[in-house]
């Protein structure tokens, strides 16, 4: 359980012994355009990442990370399949934490070369196992990829790098098979006690993504498993921060942020109440400094109010225009042009009084 799994140092961040679940995304810009992949990684800042991972499939990524390490503020994994190479110019030009399938870089001699450069400068590896990866002996044994399997795959390597003298180690084990996953963690977490970077690997797009992310990050978080966690999903990367942060914000392993609620409409909405909710959404996110701010969305005067009642503020919609509502109570009309701006303003009012 994450209480009790050891502590690992990536950069600033601190992942594992009941530390905070931290937030990780991957950049999905090629890591040779500098430029670029700092203004990726910066956006990523802003929505709530703690840690950001890059792809390193060349030389010229590895030599790369020197000058995006210097001009972002939180700590840069650096993923690497094949070549022992590469991990070690990765180290070597400031990455925090590397990631690597041992099976993948080699004869034990070039695991054990990118495990000295790792020992050397105290860098974690995060050994990284997925479903598509997974030994042919063991795929054998288990007549196919099986949750045994991804745990017995990750815990060799685990051993191997151990056998090495070095011991600074994240475990990941993903699959795109939610419950194959969930029950892969379940074991996994009863037989070592390093950090575990849990996700639904290949989950798909931001509506289907989220779905199965949602469910498997929920019952994996909610058992007290995992120490760091990334969304993966097909679109901006910066969705794949929000979803995490609403995950981790309504199993209540998160604080802080806004929390919009809304109604799913009706034949009674006379506003485009989908589009304001989505802005609402966006906008609050500039707020996360406000903890435990409820904003509601409703589309009608109907119910709206007293639904909106539990809300620190909220609107409800009318006729091209929408009620603006305080602590459940009616304060005003509003045109629906503003509806967005003037929720806006109360929440810096809100800030403002906070900050006195």
């Amino acid at each position: 359980m994450r209480e009790h799994t050891k502590v690992v140092r990536i950069g600033n961040v601190a992942i594992g012994g009941g530390n905070p679940v931290a937030i990780q995304s991957m950049c999905n810009t090629k890591t040779e355009d500098v430029a670029s992949t700092v203004s990726q990684i910066l956006r990523l800042e802003r929505a709530g990442c703690e840690i950001i991972r890059v792809a390193v499939p060349t030389m010229e990524a590895a030599k790369a990370l020197r000058e995006i390490r210097s001009r972002i503020h939180i700590p840069l994994v650096a993923d690497i399949h094949f070549d022992y190479r590469l991990a070690i110019a990765a180290m070597e030009n400031g990455a925090d934490k590397i990631r690597i399938n041992p099976g993948n870089i080699g004869s034990s001699d070039r695991v054990r070369a990118v495990v000295e450069t790792a020992k050397e400068r105290n860098i974690p590896i995060r050994v990284g196992v997925n479903s598509g990866s997974l030994e042919k002996e063991l795929l054998a044994k288990y007549g196919g990829v099986t949750a045994e399997g991804l745990v017995e795959s990750a815990l060799q390597k685990t051993a191997m790098i151990e056998d090495m003298g070095y011991d600074n180690l994240v475990i990941s084990i993903k699959s795109s098979d939610v419950m194959m996953c969930v029950k892969a963690h379940e074991l996994i977490a009863s037989r070592t006690d390093y950090p575990l970077h849990v996700g639904i690997t290949e989950a798909g797009t931001v509506a289907s993504g989220n779905i199965k992310s949602a469910v498997g990050l929920g019952i994996i978080l909610h058992e007290g498993i995992g120490d760091t966690i990334r969304v993966s999903l097909t679109g901006d990367p910066v969705e794949e921060i929000k979803s995490a942060k609403l995950i981790l914000r309504t199993l209540g392993l998160r604080k802080g942020g806004i929390e919009v609620v809304s109604c799913p409409t009706c034949g009674r909405t006379r506003i485009d109440l989908i589009g304001l909710a989505n802005q609402v959404e966006s906008m609050v996110t500039e707020f996360d400094d406000l903890d435990g701010v409820k904003v509601a969305v409703m589309g009608c005067v109907v119910n709206g109010p007293g639904e909106a009642r539990e809300a620190d503020i909220g609107v409800a919609g009318g006729i091209g225009e929408g009620l603006l509502i305080k602590k459940g109570e009616a304060v005003r009309k509003v045109p629906e042009g503003e509806l967005l701006s003037v929720l806006r303003g109360e929440l810096e009012e809100m800030r403002r009084e906070r900050r006195k």
